[in-house]
């Protein structure tokens, strides 16, 4: 895995742990200062949901760092790949039915990082 590559998925890990935080100890303090188009009275009762959600981003982090301590080269590819996948679907899926803005915040930035992985 290059250096750029290397650097692209400590990153995205990075934005995942954030994610995990925000979801999981956040929600009912930052959430509305974040998504304003959601109702102020649902974020008490989604509480428990967002930190669901949290607890998944925390999954994807884990697995990103992971592939960057694996010291077979292959491997390490193969697993980011992997995880690098889940997040750009899930972006996907966010985009889809949550907010537009989720596409650029985790779909475009892994597909770089997997085009990163295998041009370089």
């Amino acid at each position: 895995m290059s250096v750029f590559a290397m650097i692209l998925v400590a990153l995205i890990a990075a934005l995942h742990l954030y994610i995990l935080w925000f979801e999981m100890f956040a929600w009912t303090s930052r959430g509305p200062k974040i998504f304003r188009s959601f109702p102020k009275d649902l974020f008490e009762p989604t509480k428990t949901m967002a930190a669901n959600q949290g607890l998944y981003n925390g999954f994807l982090a884990a697995g990103l760092i992971w592939s960057l301590l694996i010291r077979n080269p292959e491997w390490s590819i193969n697993i980011a790949t992997f995880f690098l996948l889940c997040i750009a679907v899930a972006g996907l899926y966010g985009a889809r039915t949550a907010s537009p803005r989720i596409l650029y915040v985790q779909t475009v930035p892994a597909l770089i990082a997997l085009a990163l992985l295998y041009l370089t």
